[in-house]
């Protein structure tokens, strides 16, 4: 029951009654059992992830110049990940700027494609212009973030396949996985997912234990989460013990 929550975001008393083959009043406790012990809210009509973070959403600039450090020596270890010749996808946010910012100050890197869905990424990729091209999603601009979301950036990522994506996001949890807090915005990181071999996550220690409306990925659809050492041990215990992607820690002082 859990897992169908998480996996859809909003399930109704109606629709987990049905799956489970059991009566609305036994899914009713049921729900009051997980309310209180794994991250599910009752909502009117059904249930669905506990926000636990914060539900005011940072602009670009705001979260730039928090765990600033963190993010930078994040960036340092997931950008070694890029090797010349590669096509890569950076996500939208101010740890994807900092991986930007490292696969720019990388001289060895060479014939390498990066598509973001993030303009002032972009921007700071122009830089390493013509040793990479740089490839803009378009679509429907979204001040908050300077990203760009559906409905026309999901075409992109029906048109190509990329080797690598650095995905951002503002929960990491063990049970619901990765979450984003702007729903736009989640949905085009799972057509970023998709459309790559591989997918990392990189995000602050701040976001370790953390479950927002906008449902990515399960663990397991991720190689590896970067975190940042601020992330609470205990938060970081249960990643690992869920199991389904490796779980690294990086160290603030980590080259």
């Amino acid at each position: 029951m859990l897992s169908l929550i998480a996996d859809r975001g909003f399930v109704r008393v109606g629709e987990l009654s049905e799956t489970f083959g059991v009566s609305d009043v036994t899914v009713r406790g049921d729900l009051s059992v997980l309310e209180g012990t794994q991250g599910v809210r009752r909502v009117h009509g059904g249930a669905m992830p506990r926000v636990t973070g914060p539900l005011h959403e940072l602009s670009f600039e705001e979260a730039l110049e928090s765990l600033a450090e963190e993010k930078r020596a994040i960036a340092r270890i997931a950008s070694a990940l890029v090797q010349p010749g590669m096509s890569v996808i950076v996500d939208v946010g101010s740890t994807g700027m900092a991986v930007a910012r490292e696969l720019v100050r990388r001289e060895d890197l060479y014939d390498v494609t990066v598509i973001t869905n993030g303009l002032t990424i972009a921007l700071e990729l122009e830089n390493a212009v013509p040793r990479m091209q740089v490839i803009v999603t378009g679509g429907t601009l979204r001040p908050l973030q300077h990203s760009l979301v559906a409905p026309l950036a999901t075409v992109m990522f029906e048109r190509v396949h990329a080797d690598l994506a650095f995905i951002g996001c503002n929960g990491v949890d063990a049970a619901s996985g990765i979450t984003n807090i702007n729903l736009p915005e989640a949905e085009l990181k799972r057509d970023m997912v998709r459309a790559s071999a591989r997918a990392v996550v990189v995000a602050d220690g701040s976001k370790a234990g953390r479950v927002h409306l906008g449902r990515i990925g399960a663990l397991g659809d991720f190689e590896t989460v970067f975190l940042g050492a601020s992330a609470p041990k205990p938060a970081v215990a249960e990643l690992r013990k869920a199991g389904g992607a490796e779980i690294v820690v990086v160290d603030t002082e980590a080259s």
